[in-house]
């Protein structure tokens, strides 16, 4: 694990907008242009893909979402990759779209190099790399080019550990972690290793445990349960849990019928430290992030 004490700022300024981390969680909301998402809500089957973006994002923004984060590929267990070029069609009219309508902070679900920087180019201002800047090694340059925030999560997804339920969807079996908590920590130091070296600066960094990456469904509850050991890495937290197959499988429901899974999720994640939630429900998960935060943030601003 990186030996590098963070030094950290409290607040990030993105265009005009500073999160000021630990007065409040902040909402990212989900728009997935793929034709296959896990949780149903990808907007390539619905026509326009463009116009259907800037609606769910319009909802999103009026729902009280912080950032709204534009992925072209799903990374459910299972998958199949897109190729670069296929990404590139997907989501950059998307980010063009969003941007010439609205001042609001947008992140690129990418771990793709080319489609980061196109992305920015477009008008994104943060890169969500699932991969953690560890699949592309061109990934931690444009980041820090861009001067960008950047989002690394843990990730052992390894299609030879995904099952695949035709109601619940596919979860990860089989996973062997010596300490869960300590690997995915060195694993996370890996990361932010990779990140140092690029030049990225620590008050540009997000740091995301991964949950439902390379995950059995006790591990990602246990991770959840001891989130607070992530944070005490010293950096700002992302939690994404939304919908996500382990939640199906704890309650035995279908994607659709998971907002009450997830919500609670994002009141545990917030009392354990998570400063931004990613969601698709962003309604539901803003009144549940108000109210706990109005609980566990009493005395932090």
């Amino acid at each position: 694990m990186s030996s590098h004490i963070p030094t950290i700022s409290k607040t990030l300024t993105i265009r005009d907008v500073t999160f000021h981390w630990g007065r409040r969680t902040y909402i990212m909301g989900i728009l997935n242009v793929t034709p296959d998402s896990f949780s149903g809500d990808g907007l390539l089957q619905e026509g326009d893909r463009v116009a259907a973006a800037l609606a769910r994002a319009r909802q999103m923004l009026a729902e009280g979402a912080d950032i709204l984060d534009v992925g072209g590929e799903s990374t459910r267990p299972g998958a199949q990759p897109v190729p670069a070029e296929e990404e590139l069609r997907r989501v950059i009219p998307v980010v063009r779209a969003l941007r010439a309508e609205t001042d609001a902070i947008i992140s690129i679900d990418t771990s793709k190099a080319v489609v980061a920087e196109a992305a920015l180019a477009a008008g994104a201002d943060i890169v969500n790399d699932v991969w953690g800047l560890r699949l592309d090694p061109a990934m931690a340059r444009v980041v820090a080019d861009a001067n960008a925030p950047v989002i690394l999560m843990h990730n052992r997804s390894n299609p030879r550990h995904a099952t695949i339920d035709p109601r619940l969807g596919g979860r990860y079996v089989g996973v062997d972690y010596q300490d869960l908590i300590e690997d995915v920590k060195r694993e996370l130091g890996i990361c932010l290793d990779i990140a140092h070296r690029a030049g990225i600066a620590d008050d540009r960094i997000i740091l995301d445990p991964g949950l439902g990456f390379g995950k059995t469904v006790d591990q990602n509850l246990e991770l959840i349960h001891r989130l607070d050991a992530i944070k005490a890495m010293g950096y700002p937290l992302l939690l994404g849990a939304s919908r996500k197959s382990f939640i199906g499988y704890t309650l035995d429901l279908p994607p659709d019928e998971r907002a009450e899974g997830t919500a609670a999720i994002t009141a545990i994640g917030i009392d354990r430290g998570a400063d931004i939630v990613r969601v698709h429900d962003v309604r539901i998960n803003v009144r549940v992030a108000r109210m706990t935060d109005a609980i566990v943030r009493r005395q932090e601003g």
